[in-house]
């Protein structure tokens, strides 16, 4: 069963940064693209950014482009977002997914609230 876990959330204040992880499982993690979604109140789920299944190439909204890097770690099955000079604006709980099998699976997401 894909099951994706995200950690790393919290409370930070502005220019601040944090490190979100999303632990996945039930398939072979190597073979697939991820993706960062997130979602503040009031507003629609929007992309954050995505990598491809070697790492090799990452995509990312204009709005974090200069200050979010995803990375992934294929050997312990896990995504990162490090998250810099983070603005009152990224407050939001954070996803990540994956398509797999022509399904999208979803984590629990993780809170980051950017407050000062």
């Amino acid at each position: 069963q894909v099951q994706l876990v995200e950690s790393g959330g919290g409370l930070v204040q502005p220019g601040g940064s944090l490190r979100l992880s999303c632990a996945a499982s039930g398939f072979t993690f190597s073979n697939y693209g991820m993706r960062w979604y997130r979602q503040a109140p009031g507003k629609e789920r929007e992309f954050v950014a995505s990598i491809t299944s070697t790492g090799d190439t990452t995509t990312y909204a204009d709005s974090v482009k200069d200050r979010f890097t995803i990375s992934r770690d294929n050997a312990e099955n896990t995504m990162y977002l490090q998250m810099n000079s983070l603005k009152p604006e990224d407050t939001a709980v954070y996803y990540c997914r994956v398509l797999y099998i022509g399904r999208r699976y979803w984590g629990q997401g993780t809170q980051v609230t950017v407050f000062s």
